[in-house]
């Protein structure tokens, strides 16, 4: 089994590029995605941010919103978040892994793998990269975005050429679909993976 990291800061096209691979046969393990699951129908975990971030939930319901800005630019803050929420996210991921555990390949789509040192745990690094005006663009198209959000976002971020320099192999979104659709295909074929992996 090759296991593939898909990273890349944010706006940068992540999702599209990991719907890609899906389409291709490839299983996704979202990380983002498993995160928000959890903070919206995981008691335990919801009531552990609640009593660490006081405000942040009410009747065993979690204010994404409220919990954010208790911990933007606040890397402490973050830290304690992050404690709380990875070790549910690696029982997901542990649970993913033994569910395709017959597939030639799967892919995690991890935004933050190079800030977490993550990248040893993979056989390969694909970086999903965009122009800098391109992300600016879509980020700030984000309902609830602002310039402060996205500096502060971007602040926690591995710069996009030091992602670049140190992916097996890159994904430019910047053009249309139909490029980034042949750049996977292309990966996919180098890693010996057809259709319907």
């Amino acid at each position: 089994m090759i296991r593939i990291a898909l990273t890349g800061s944010i706006g940068m096209g992540k999702s599209t590029v990991a719907e890609m691979f899906e389409r291709a046969g490839v299983p996704v393990f979202d990380a983002d995605a498993v995160v928000r699951r959890l903070q919206a129908e995981d008691a335990t975990l919801i009531a552990a941010i609640g009593e660490r971030f006081p405000g942040t939930v009410s009747d065993g319901v979690l204010d994404r919103d409220a919990l954010a800005a208790y911990v933007l630019g606040k890397p402490d803050e973050l830290t304690a978040l992050e404690a709380i929420v990875h070790p549910a996210v690696h029982a997901e991921r542990a649970r993913f892994l033994l569910n395709n555990r017959d597939k030639p390949a799967l892919l995690f789509d991890i935004p933050l793998l190079f800030e977490t040192h993550g990248e040893d745990a993979f056989d390969k690094v694909v970086v999903v990269s965009a122009p800098a005006d391109a992300q600016r663009a879509r980020v700030l198209a984000r309902p609830g975005m602002t310039e402060e959000k996205l500096a502060a976002i971007l602040a926690r971020q591995t710069p996009d050429e030091e992602k670049r320099a140190r992916a097996d192999f890159v994904v430019d979104t910047g053009a249309d679909l139909s490029t980034t659709e042949g750049q996977v295909r292309d990966i996919l074929a180098c890693l010996g993976l057809g259709a319907d992996s």
